[in-house]
This record gives C-alpha cells, sequence and structure tokens, in this order.
C-alpha cells in the first residue's frame, strides 16, 4: 500500500542510524525502513522512543518498558510491535517465556506485584484512559515507582498505541529475525 524507500534512498543520518541496528542486530527492523518514506517523523519517533526506552531506574527498568510495550501492542493486537518487542522483553528480562505469557495472558504471567501493578495502568492508559485516576496512580506509588516513573508508564502506553496505529496502517510485519531471539542462548561466535 505504501511505498517503502529502500536503505540508499534514505538520508544520511537515518541510514547511519539503521546501519548502526543492522549492525549491532544483524537485521534491519522493518519499521525503520517503514517509518523512514518522511525522514522528519521518523526522527523524532526514534528520539521520543529512545527517550522512554533507553533508560532504567530503580523501579522501572528496560525489560519493565519492554513488557509495557508487549501488553499494550497485544490489547492494541499489534503484531509487529508484540512480536518485536516481545524479542527485546525476552532478552532484557533474561526470560524465554515472558513476553509470549505477557501477550497472551499478563495477568498469569510470571511477573511480581510491582509488574502486574505497572501493565495493569499501562493498559487502562492504552484502552481505557478515562479509567486511570488518582487511586489507580497510587497503586504505582505504593510499589514504589515515582511520578516520573508513572510519567513513563503513561508515555510508553502512548507512544506505542502511536506506534501500534502505524504498524497497523502500513501493514508492517516483524522480521522472522524477532521470532527466535532470547529464546535460545546466544551460540559463541566461530
Amino acid at each position: 500500500m505504501f511505498d517503502i524507500p529502500s536503505l540508499e534512498d534514505v538520508p544520511e543520518d537515518l541510514r547511519s542510524r539503521i546501519k548502526e541496528v543492522e549492525d549491532k542486530s544483524g537485521f534491519i527492523p522493518n519499521i525503520f525502513l517503514t517509518l523512514a518514506r518522511r525522514p522528519a517523523e521518523w526522527r523524532a519517533f526514534f528520539a521520543y522512543h529512545d527517550a522512554l526506552m533507553d533508560k532504567e531506574t530503580p523501579a522501572l527498568s528496560k525489560g519493565d518498558r519492554e513488557l509495557i510495550v508487549v501488553a499494550t501492542s497485544a490489547e492494541n493486537r499489534c503484531l509487529y510491535c508484540v512480536v518485536a518487542h516481545g524479542a527485546i522483553a525476552r532478552i532484557r528480562a533474561r526470560n524465554p517465556r515472558i513476553a509470549d505469557q505477557v501477550a497472551t495472558d499478563w495477568r498469569s504471567a510470571e511477573l511480581d506485584d510491582r509488574q502486574r501493578a505497572i501493565l495493569e495502568v499501562a493498559i487502562r492508559l492504552a484502552v481505557e484512559p478515562w479509567t486511570v485516576n488518582d487511586e489507580i496512580l497510587g497503586s504505582l506509588r505504593a510499589h514504589g515507582l515515582t511520578d516520573d516513573d508513572i510519567w513513563d508508564v503513561g508515555s510508553i502506553s502512548a507512544f506505542f498505541a502511536m506506534s501500534n496505529r502505524l504498524a497497523h496502517l502500513t501493514s508492517t510485519m516483524p522480521n522472522d529475525e524477532f521470532y527466535l531471539m532470547g529464546r535460545l542462548p546466544r551460540t559463541p561466535s566461530a
């Protein structure tokens, strides 16, 4: 439906970032080229993504952040984000089962009470934001989340709601490589 630019046709700054990701992971995630059709938006999208996802606090780890994406993307039925961020969640949580559990039924997943509270709020924000009130947010404070952590939970939920919709709009499918990532121990290179 939408034209996807080739790597050679994107601006140099985008190409450089995409190549970094390819060098690190061994492939180019499909969403990188799908969104590159609009370079200014690509830059803003990935700057905000990085600001939200590349930090860690005592109460909200990088693994927790990825689980928010998996849970909310499952609620939004976004195959790309569930599979891609599920792979990252498995790696960051060092648990090959966790992403599948969270995507299928986060209430029964191998989560602690703090993580369940985080996902409860994140999902409410993703699908029924009007149900989030001070009492609901208080459940996160009771688990040690700061106001900045709570802001991040809300921002991640909101950002990936947009991301889910862009993946739907563009019919972006997950790369095959994502399906096995984090499921088996890495084998050392020869």
